[in-house]
């Protein structure tokens, strides 16, 4: 009950939480309707959708706090199934063929096969990506496309550092503190995939729930299975949308042992080429939520749930297989680079920790501090963390909204002046508790910026 108190203090409690994931999707809809106005962006032309993923979609994170995750998905091309019929789709779409039949082709993911291509000229990265399958087919590259969409990196921007490709993410530092992973998307049509996943037996979620999932749809990413001599040209199929929403739906204690994996994958295991990934802890979170009824997740609980997950993650790695949840014939953990000593010594770790389980919280970084911290300047923090996180996000769609109403920043909106001072107002407080001496404005943004951390 008490480490369930300290999360919602740290910012991962039910409010704060439903309270960020809206303010993102509002984010994403303001960047879209920009995009769409203007014709054009900073990176790429020719993106249809952009969209928030990962923890900042989920309301598990601060503004700043861990990478911000972004799909961009490209318009007017699409890959589906074998037996879906291309005359429902319009000529104006690039459609690909998704190959997943193929034994060589790892489970969840696939090769995208030129059925058809668009009546009017394609994408310009989508042409140079193109290859030929050796029999007289035309595919889709993954390795080329992802070629073709670094050469845009390139373009200069004093506020931004582009940083070397990792796998298919494409890094970025916003001034300096603020991390984002961009990866290029398409959209996929494989209802077949998602009605197996729906048709299955489940105590979670609800059949509602479970609908929207199916039409949200997939998309397909540029990255082939590791071990696979084929990868330059295979993709993996995603349910990113749809996954957000699922972990949208977990209760507060679900997600709270979520976020205590993540910090105990963080501060304890700490893997250092993510050979353990915290998807990794989503797939096993969701499994236990799916063959739990919901009334078993409750505060009193918490200790129980994080402890089961702790010896799921321990099978996984003793074993090295996790099926994934949307598609359980992939296994997540095969390939993943893991060392036979890692593997000994996380198992061994995982072990010691199941044994002393109260403990572990004393090792957790941001836990510890929380945990003797006296608790009136705790409250303070935390009160004054989430106002300016909240004030920031408010300002960030304010801001967007105004350039999509009128076509450019008035720095003069009311609204706009009255967020800024009282951000100013907040961080003073903030330097006057830390007993410093702050006048430059730069001085009291790097006061907020590592509040939002």
């Amino acid at each position: 009950m008490e480490i369930c108190t300290i999360m919602t203090r740290l910012g991962y409690g039910e409010e704060v939480r439903r309270w960020r994931v809206e303010k993102w999707r509002e984010f994403d809809r303001l960047m879209n309707a920009y995009d769409r106005l203007v014709h054009a962006r900073s990176l790429i032309t020719n993106i249809n959708a952009t969209i928030t993923a990962g923890s900042k979609a989920e309301g598990l994170t601060c503004i700043y706090e861990n990478d911000w995750d972004v799909l961009l998905v490209l318009g007017d091309v699409l890959c589906v199934e074998a037996d879906i019929n291309l005359l429902t789709i319009s000529d104006n779409i690039d459609v690909y063929r998704m190959d997943t039949m193929d034994t060589r082709v790892y489970p969840g993911h696939c090769r995208l096969l030129q059925e058809r291509p668009a009546a009017h000229a394609r994408h310009g990265i989508i042409t140079q990506a193109l290859c030929d399958n050796g029999y007289g087919g035309v595919l889709l590259s993954s390795r080329l496309l992802l070629d073709e969409f670094s050469a845009l990196q390139s373009t200069h921007n004093a506020y931004v550092e582009h940083h070397e490709r990792a796998g298919p993410s494409m890094p970025d530092t916003i001034r300096g503190f603020l991390h984002v992973d961009k990866v290029i998307a398409l959209r996929c049509y494989c209802p077949s995939i998602l009605q197996r996943w729906a048709d299955r037996r489940r105590n979670w979620p609800s059949p509602t729930i479970v609908q929207k999932v199916v039409s949200l749809g997939a998309l397909v990413t540029p990255v082939g299975f590791k071990g696979s001599d084929y990868k330059n040209i295979e993709w993996r199929i995603c349910f990113n949308t749809g996954e957000a929403e699922l972990i949208n739906n977990l209760n507060e204690t679900q997600a709270k042992v979520y976020v205590i994996l993540k910090m105990i994958l963080r501060d304890i295991i700490k893997p250092n080429n993510k050979e353990i990934t915290s998807y990794v802890l989503k797939n096993i979170i969701l499994w236990q939520a799916e063959n739990t009824p919901q009334t078993e997740f409750h505060s009193r609980s918490l200790l129980y749930w994080l402890h089961d997950g702790l010896k799921k993650l321990r099978t996984a790695i003793e074993k090295k297989r996790l099926c994934y949840y949307m598609i359980p014939e992939r296994n997540l953990m095969e390939a993943c680079g893991m060392h036979d000593y890692q593997q000994h010594k996380w198992v061994a770790d995982i072990t010691d920790m199941l044994e002393g389980m109260p403990n572990v919280f004393l090792r957790l970084e941001k836990i510890r501090k929380a945990i003797v911290a006296s608790p009136e300047p705790m409250m303070w923090f935390s009160k004054t963390r989430m106002e300016l996180e909240m004030l920031q996000l408010e300002h960030t769609n304010r801001a967007l909204e105004i350039i999509v109403t009128n076509g450019e920043v008035d720095d003069s909106d009311s609204i706009l002046e009255q967020i800024g001072s009282r951000m100013r107002d907040l961080s003073i407080q903030v330097a006057q508790r830390m007993f410093l001496k702050v006048s430059p404005a730069n001085q009291l943004d790097d006061i907020i910026n590592r509040m939002l951390m």
